[in-house]
């Protein structure tokens, strides 16, 4: 009986090894080198400025990952459910202003008051006042754009700057935005790009490549220059607009892109303008000392992805919201250590409030300033 028990477990044993070690799964991980975290040190010392937010109601619905003022003086912001919701600035007169069928993340105007949206799901979008959808481009050089995620318009040129967090995870195949994700952070593979859209010619063009799951874009007030988060790798780029098919991953010096802020400690979500030269990006989760360590051990994170999801090293919540200047100096810093509003993706910022955005969170929470 003994002989018969261990004979079992060792087949059970075996068993498991293979399952670990050769069960397909969709990622391929390459190496990568994670730099040391720094923790919560210097400028982005602990604090809890962001706790003990006022919070707007928003129902049922969840995930206002995106907040804008609109031309006509309306709060706009998306929500998990695809609707594009819109309300005063102090949250009553809530509508949801219209559905995409998909999942807008970022959005901004244009100069005739259309919402030009990035959508996850259908690609570039833009919505009329009177809530017709048209589709601006879902493709570029004959290739399908994946994961449309942060868009910012030029004022002057008209000119849509885009981000496609990442060719290789589809939200639509992945089951949603955050789980698309963590497939393209966990590979490493770094297939983001910047794109732009021409409404002029109607043509789209690379800007830049070679980003791991590139995310929240902004420009520079002299739009000259485009701010970029790289989520996968703790950082915010400075690329030049005219830059065309850019490989930030190469690794060679290029005057047109430079890292402006390194080794965040979390991974860095939305970019917004603020008041005052301002920027504000959002630590949409802290970093992983895990996580970390299997940078360059691709193939235990294949194993990773075998196990459980309960036994995933997914970082704790932590409430963190970011201020930067142009030149990369760092203005602010506002934290809420118990992660009460989860996944902090950016501030909105207004004369009399901080809107924050949120990848999860039940209500929309505000900052009086």
């Amino acid at each position: 009986m003994l002989k018969k028990t261990l004979a079992v477990l060792g087949l059970l044993l075996l068993a498991a090894i293979a399952y670990l070690s050769l069960w397909p799964v969709p990622v391929q991980p390459v190496v990568w080198s994670a730099p040391a975290d720094p923790g919560y040190t210097g400028a982005f010392a602990v604090n809890d400025q962001l706790a003990h937010l006022n919070m707007i109601d928003l129902g049922r619905e969840e995930g206002p990952e995106h907040i804008a003022i609109g031309p006509d003086g309306k709060l706009y912001t998306t929500v998990l459910s695809g609707n594009i919701l819109r309300m005063n600035p102090d949250g009553t007169g809530q509508e949801a202003f219209v559905n995409t069928g998909g999942r807008v993340l970022g959005f901004d105007f244009d100069a005739t008051g259309n919402l030009i949206a990035a959508d996850a799901i259908k690609g570039l979008l833009s919505i009329s006042p009177s809530k017709q959808i048209t589709v601006l481009t879902n493709q570029v050089d004959g290739q399908p754009i994946r994961y449309a995620d942060g868009v910012v318009v030029a004022r002057r040129s008209g000119t849509m700057y885009f981000t496609d967090a990442s060719t290789r995870f589809a939200p639509a195949d992945w089951g949603g935005t955050f789980e698309a994700s963590v497939l393209d952070i966990l590979e490493q593979s770094a297939t983001g790009r910047v794109l732009a859209y021409d409404p002029a010619t109607k043509a789209t063009r690379v800007v830049a490549r070679g980003l791991a799951f590139a995310n929240g874009i902004a420009l520079s007030a002299d739009e000259k220059s485009l701010f970029v988060a790289e989520t996968g790798k703790y950082r915010v780029w400075k690329i030049g607009i005219d830059a065309s098919n850019l490989d930030a991953g190469a690794g060679t010096a290029n005057p047109q892109a430079v890292v402006l802020l390194d080794n965040l400690p979390g991974y860095p979500d939305n970019l917004m303008r603020g008041l005052d030269g301002k920027i504000w990006v959002g630590l949409v989760k802290p970093r992983n000392p895990t996580i970390d360590k299997l940078a360059g051990k691709p193939f235990l994170r294949s194993v990773t992805m075998r196990l459980p999801r309960a036994l995933w090293p997914v970082p704790k919540a932590y409430g963190h919201v970011v201020a930067f200047s142009e030149d990369g100096k760092v203005l602010a810093s506002l934290q809420d250590a118990t992660g009460a509003y989860p996944e902090t993706t950016a501030v909105t910022e207004t004369r009399d409030r901080l809107y924050v955005q949120s990848l999860h969170a039940k209500g929309l929470g505000w900052l009086k300033r």
